[in-house]
């Protein structure tokens, strides 16, 4: 009789968590992020970590009824109209002079469309900053490079 080799069920697990890191008394929320630090330090980039908060969509009143359930599906159906709905903000990790950068390791779900929001922001109201999107630690590199790059011109 053939065995029959056994295979592990594998079961999805949610979008990977970043680990929390402390370095220099600040807390980063990713190690990527940490070494963007390190980095633009270690260049002598002068910048701010999670500096400034910026409002994508502001808050409003929601006049009408609305039946759903709790926004993680969960609780009974029922109106849930007649409230506040709070604003999106964004809070990008590094803001210097004049480029704004964000370590994204992986993204959340709600990432892409912040984005695009934070980037129509920053089209309209601060023209000449240059956004950086690191994923890795190369990149993170060759975003420091490139900012160096444009500070000699």
């Amino acid at each position: 009789m053939k065995k029959i080799p056994y295979k592990r069920k594998r079961r999805k697990r949610g979008p990977v968590q970043a680990k929390k890191v402390t370095y220099d008394g600040i807390n980063f929320a990713s190690g990527l992020e940490r070494y963007m630090y390190m980095a633009l330090r270690k260049a002598k980039i002068k910048c701010k970590y999670e500096g400034e908060t910026f409002v994508l969509l502001n808050g409003f009143h929601f006049e009408n009824e609305v039946y759903e359930r709790q926004a993680n599906g969960k609780g009974d159906y029922k109106n849930r109209g007649c409230k506040r709905i709070l604003p999106i903000k964004y809070t990008p990790d590094f803001i210097g002079e004049d480029f704004i950068i964000e370590c994204k390791g992986r993204a959340t779900e709600s990432f892409p469309m912040r984005w695009k929001l934070f980037k129509q922001l920053v089209m309209r109201q601060f023209p000449n900053v240059t956004l950086y999107k690191p994923q890795n630690q190369k990149e993170c590199d060759e975003t420091v490079r490139l900012i160096l790059e444009k500070q000699k011109k």
